[in-house]
Order: structure tokens, then C-alpha cells, then sequence
């Protein structure tokens, strides 16, 4: 069995190594109608180290739409936009949007930086060329579940950072900011789905280095520099070890000025919160509160 499609918790960090050496990058597709009214379109870019392919999802007959980065998860070290397919048609049915999956580099055959240098060039296409499939790059937001959920923040940081991407708002589901692992909670009083030497794997195959595990590229929840970062919904699950890392980003946000949400869902585990229908539509009324009040929740 392919270990890209296997659950975290399967995962050794052998089988990390050999599975990523031999990943290949699919083919370009052309736009396709789908039954629900969604049009899907997948692209081939330049990315950091290698193209990688972003599938974009429009509705019918829209212009105007906002335009939403998402960003699956996998722990950095596998998952697809395959597998990102649930959340990104739920958010472009829903809000709606014009939603741009991306499929970013994975560890370790392609290490940090490469998977949010990746997200900044798919930001930068997605701000080009937004108003050809029905998109205003003006209102721009961002959304990832566990790995994802780190690089969509760190998107942030980078656009902020370099004064070219400016996001309007951000929604991370489970997301994993603490390469340290000092802030988890305990796996079996939760009953997670996920634990700490798994986590632990992911890390050492996308932060290879010691020093990259401080960088606030790669370690949010470390970084002195929060101030000027969108509003930011963190959605949390209580089988989950990481809800205790993210729930004190979201305080740590909040201390720097940071309009901040948090929302923990109770008997949700860490992989469910991915395509949970509750927690996506409070990312849609997140998103929709944000752009109502002209970035202010």
C-alpha cells in the first residue's frame, strides 16, 4: 500500500524515506464540470524545487469570488490534494470561493524550506491569475489542516515579511507549530488518533537540521513576531495531542494584537477535524464575518 495514503499513525520514518524517493508528479488537467455546479482545474507551477500542481475549484457562473489558498495535511511527509478534495469543494460550494488547493512539496525528499516557499509561489499565481477564473485577489485568505494549517500561517508570515502577499484572514484546523514538541498532550488520556513519536518522525524528515527547528518559518509558536498577521481562526480537536500547542499560539496571538478565534470541538480526533462539516462552516462564518466587517470579526 502506497504510505502517502495510509493514516499518520501508520507511518514510520523508514517508510517516509522510501515512500517520498519514489513520489512523481501528476500529470496537468484541463477544467471539468462537476455535478455540484463546481468546475475543478488542475495546474502545473514552478515551485521552490520542483512544479507542483494546484487544483483550482470555481463555481459556476461567478465572478468576483474570494480566493482561498488551502493546504492539506499529512504531517509534511505525505498527503495529496486527492485528499484535500472533501474541504476544498465544501469551501468553494459554501462560502462560496474560488478555492486553490495546493499540492506543496513533501519531506524528505524535499525538506524545509521548500513546502512554504512552495505555498508563497502558489499565493503569487493565485494573485495573477485569480480574476481569470472568477477571483478577487484583493480578498485573499487561507486555510490548512495539520501541516497545512502551519503553512498557511506561515504563508502569512511570508507574505508579510516580503510586502507581496496580503492575506484578509486564516483558518488552521489541527495545526502542528511546535517542532519542539514540548507542548503536546498526553496520547492515551485524550485518546488520540495521532502521538508524540510520530509526530516526532515528521519533523526530523522535513526539519533535517537542528537550527531549522527555531526558525519561525518552521516553528511558529516560537516566534517574537506575531503582530501584523490576518484574524485567525484555530480550530481544535480534543482527541488531539496538538489542541494544547494551538490553543497557546492562539493566546500568543492574541497578546500580540491579533484578532483571534478558537473553537474546540469535543470527541473529534485529530484526522476527523480535516473534513469535519461543523468545524468547516465555522471557518465559512469566520470568513464571511471577516470580509463583512472589512477584515474585523
Amino acid at each position: 500500500m502506497d504510505v502517502f495514503k495510509r493514516p499518520l499513525s501508520a507511518i514510520s520514518a523508514e517508510e517516509v524515506a522510501h515512500a517520498a524517493g519514489n513520489a512523481s508528479t501528476p500529470p496537468a488537467a484541463t477544467g471539468v464540470p462537476r455535478a455540484s455546479g463546481l468546475i475543478t482545474t488542475d495546474v502545473l507551477i514552478e515551485g521552490h524545487a520542483k512544479q507542483i500542481q494546484l487544483r483550482v475549484y470555481r463555481p459556476e457562473g461567478v465572478s468576483g469570488l474570494p480566493v482561498l489558498l488551502y493546504f492539506h495535511g499529512g504531517g509534511f511527509v505525505r498527503g495529496s490534494i486527492e485528499e484535500a478534495e472533501p474541504a476544498g469543494r465544501f469551501l468553494a460550494e459554501r462560502l462560496p470561493a474560488l478555492v486553490v488547493s495546493v499540492g506543496y512539496s513533501l519531506a524528505p525528499q524535499y525538506p524545509f524550506p521548500a513546502a512554504p516557499e512552495d505555498a508563497h509561489r502558489a499565493a503569487l499565481w493565485a494573485i495573477a491569475r485569480a480574476r481569470a477564473f472568477g477571483g478577487n485577489a484583493k480578498r485573499l485568505i487561507a486555510a490548512g489542516h495539520d501541516a497545512g494549517g502551519q503553512i498557511a500561517n506561515v504563508l502569512a508570515f511570508m507574505g508579510r515579511d516580503r510586502g507581496d502577499v496580503k492575506l484578509a484572514a486564516q483558518a488552521l484546523f489541527a495545526p502542528m507549530l511546535d517542532p519542539s514538541l514540548t507542548r503536546l498532550g498526553d496520547a492515551a488520556r485524550l485518546g488520540s488518533d495521532i502521538t508524540a513519536s510520530e509526530c516526532a518522525a515528521c519533523y526530523r524528515a522535513y526539519l533535517p537540521e537542528a537550527a531549522q527547528r527555531m526558525h519561525p518559518y518552521a516553528a511558529p509558536l516560537e516566534s517574537r513576531r506575531l503582530a501584523g498577521l490576518p484574524p485567525t481562526l484555530i480550530v481544535t480537536a480534543q482527541n488531539d495531542v496538538l489542541h494544547i500547542e494551538a490553543e497557546k499560539y492562539a493566546s500568543r496571538l492574541i497578546d500580540a494584537g491579533v484578532r483571534t478565534q478558537v473553537m474546540r470541538y469535543p470527541s473529534v480526533s485529530h484526522a476527523d477535524l480535516a473534513t469535519h462539516t461543523s468545524s468547516l462552516n465555522e471557518a465559512v462564518r469566520f470568513f464571511q464575518c471577516c470580509f463583512d466587517a472589512g477584515t474585523s470579526c
